[in-house]
């Protein structure tokens, strides 16, 4: 039997009560040629409606009455004080039968004083109580109590739309939060068994600290292994509704999985005050704050592993992401495509204090003497592994320190620190987020602190790799303390030591000076590659690869005399290649020796450099 059938099989017992209540009511009734027939429902006119459909016999309650009144806590009487305000919004004819009975054709609803009377219960009982706020049948959203102007036995009952879908079978979710809540549930592993056995046993609040991902997955596992699905809410986009969140979770027999909770705010103590009964897994990246509610949950550190930061819902996303790439490309889906989709789930506001870089250059891109390449997979393999090393292995333990990895590329400007950055974050499928130090650094005292707090908790939301570019301006060393500015210079540098000890992402820094930089920051550094000026070697390759292959090349272009001549570094011959490329292109013709002498030149008084005749010779 279905939900709608076991529904309308129990509203037999109130179809009766309501023929009784009726034959009662013929009984008084004005006599037909009442002036004000108009107003109200004749006897003749109440014999058709009860014509209009058979008496019911006895029926089931059926079990989805049955879990509701478990779910919510109702008593047997609840559950015929729900009938009873149902049956007008399932059976037109109650809703005309009402109306005679309250003595008024424009209140086709039940009111608290038909209903006690349907029950056979007296106005002045206790039943009538069983509609106050507290009570389970409006506290838990079943019910609304209407026309609060009125005495109490006058005011009408309403059930939500929700509620009557409900009873009827619907199983989507209210349409207030169905873009925020999804209905979920997996199988449980050995360790969300163990919790899940403590959540059947009681345990009812539990609080997920994470620094570094959605731990909804882990959640929705604890619940299944409880015997429940979960409903689980992004309280970013809840929009405040808890109370409607709760009762759906009722309706269900789920239990909920909430947060970020530092997105809920004061809404956050209605929800713990909600359900007290109702298994709940809240998350965020703060330890509980006692204020938040009026109960304490069990609190727990978990950590998302994998080199993906994301939840089951952003893996779910980005799944569809990397599908829809490869069906517009007409091909099988490739890694790149699975990347993009984990990309396309970046939250947006670190690029409100960073530039975003898509990497577009590899290892073949990279011209670095090979000790450099191999600290650049060191750092890969790092951030790779770190879950299992840091992590399972506890590698790291203690000391409030996080699970990040952090590196510093030294090195003479142009040396290839921020390709070198790129191809890292290429390799990792992530993105590159370089920090503008500009949103950043602070004349006022305590400022820059907070700017890089917000950049650090940004990057949280983020599967990228974090660049702080110039670095020694913000992470320099402290100095001997002489006057206030001093004070606060190095209270500065303190703050930025704990906070990169802290930090669960991955980040890099560079430095033209690498002897300006704390040694508190470099002894905390994973991984320190010295970037250095470029042999004659490393110079042709360089001056072959900033060509390229679609420029044309005169036959007199003699890149080996470049490489051997001129000392500069990757960044400079690049900016020669490009200088050269436009004076080609402006005289309509291939680039020439001329054309790249001519660039280094320029290049060489924008460096500030002397220029000899004898270097450039014969040129």
């Amino acid at each position: 039997m279905t939900g709608a059938h076991q529904v309308l099989a129990a509203l037999a017992d109130v179809e009766i009560d309501v023929r009784r209540a009726v034959a009662e009511r013929k009984a008084v009734d004005p006599k037909p040629d009442d002036p004000y027939r108009g107003l109200y429902l004749t006897p003749e006119m109440v014999d058709r409606i009860l014509a209009d459909g058979p008496a019911a016999g006895d029926g089931p309650s059926g079990p989805v009455l049955t879990r509701l009144a478990e779910n919510f806590e109702l008593t047997d009487l609840d559950v015929r004080f729900l009938l009873v305000a149902l049956a007008p919004e399932i059976d037109p004819r109650f809703e005309r039968l009402y109306a005679y009975l309250n003595d008024d054709v424009t209140r086709g609803r039940a009111t608290v004083g038909l209903v006690l009377s349907l029950c056979g219960l007296p106005p002045a009982g206790a039943g009538r109580f069983r509609f106050g706020s507290g009570a389970p049948l409006v506290s838990g959203g079943l019910i609304e109590v209407l026309d609060e102007d009125r005495p109490a036995l006058a005011r009408a009952l309403r059930l939500p739309d929700r509620v009557v879908a409900h009873l009827l079978g619907d199983r989507e979710l209210d349409p207030s939060i169905a873009g925020a809540c999804r209905v979920r549930t997996e199988n449980a592993d050995p360790e969300a068994a163990r919790l899940g056995a403590g959540v059947a046993a009681g345990a009812r609040l539990l609080y997920f600290r994470t620094r570094d991902g959605d731990p909804s997955d882990k959640a929705v596992r604890v619940l299944a292994a409880a015997g429940r699905p979960a409903l689980v809410a992004d309280a970013r986009q809840l929009d405040g509704h808890m109370a409607v969140l709760v009762r759906e979770a009722r309706l269900r027999g789920a239990g909920i999985v909430l947060g970020p909770v530092d997105a809920l705010g004061d809404k956050l103590r209605d929800l713990v005050a909600r359900t007290p009964d109702l298994p709940t897994i809240l998350f965020g990246r703060g330890y509980w704050d006692p204020r938040w509610g009026d109960r304490t949950p069990v609190s727990l550190t978990v950590s998302i592993e994998g080199q993906h930061r994301l939840g089951g819902e952003q893996l779910r996303r980005a799944g569809t992401v990397a599908e829809h790439r490869a069906l517009l490309a007409g091909r099988p889906v490739r890694a790149e495509d699975v990347q993009a989709g984990v990309r396309a789930q970046n939250a947006a506001g670190l690029e409100r204090l960073a530039r975003r870089v898509v990497p577009e250059v590899g290892w073949d891109d990279l011209v670095l003497p090979e000790p450099v390449r191999r600290q650049l997979t060191e750092l890969t393999i790092r951030a790779r592994h770190r879950d299992q090393v840091l992590g399972t292995w506890r590698m790291r333990p203690g000391g409030g320190r996080g699970r990040g990895v952090t590196a510093l590329f030294a090195g003479e400007s142009g040396t290839g620190k921020t390709m070198a950055c790129e191809v890292v974050a290429a390799e990792l499928g992530l993105d590159l987020y370089v920090v503008d130090l500009s949103t950043v650094v602070d004349k006022y005292v305590g400022e820059t602190e907070k700017n890089l707090e917000r950049v650090f908790d940004e990057a949280v939301d983020v599967q990228g790799v974090l660049l702080f570019d110039e670095a020694d301006a913000i992470f320099g060393k402290r100095s001997q303390v002489k006057d206030a500015h001093d004070r606060y210079a190095n209270l500065e540098s303190a703050f930025l030591l704990q906070r990169m000890e802290s930090f669960d992402g991955i980040a890099v820094l560079t430095t033209n000076l690498r002897a300006n930089l704390d040694e508190a920051f470099t002894r905390r550094l994973d991984v320190i590659a010295d970037f250095p000026m470029p042999d004659a070697g490393q110079r042709f390759a360089l001056w072959d690869r900033c060509l390229g292959a679609e420029l044309p090349r005169a036959s007199d272009v003699d890149i080996k005399f470049c490489a051997d001549r001129f000392e500069l570094t990757g960044g400079s011959i690049r900016s020669c290649a490009v200088t050269a490329a436009y004076l080609a292109a402006d005289a309509g013709r291939s680039v020439t020796m001329a054309d790249l002498v001519t660039a280094v030149r320029g290049e060489y008084v924008k460096l500030g450099r002397l220029v000899l005749d004898s270097e450039f010779s014969p040129w």
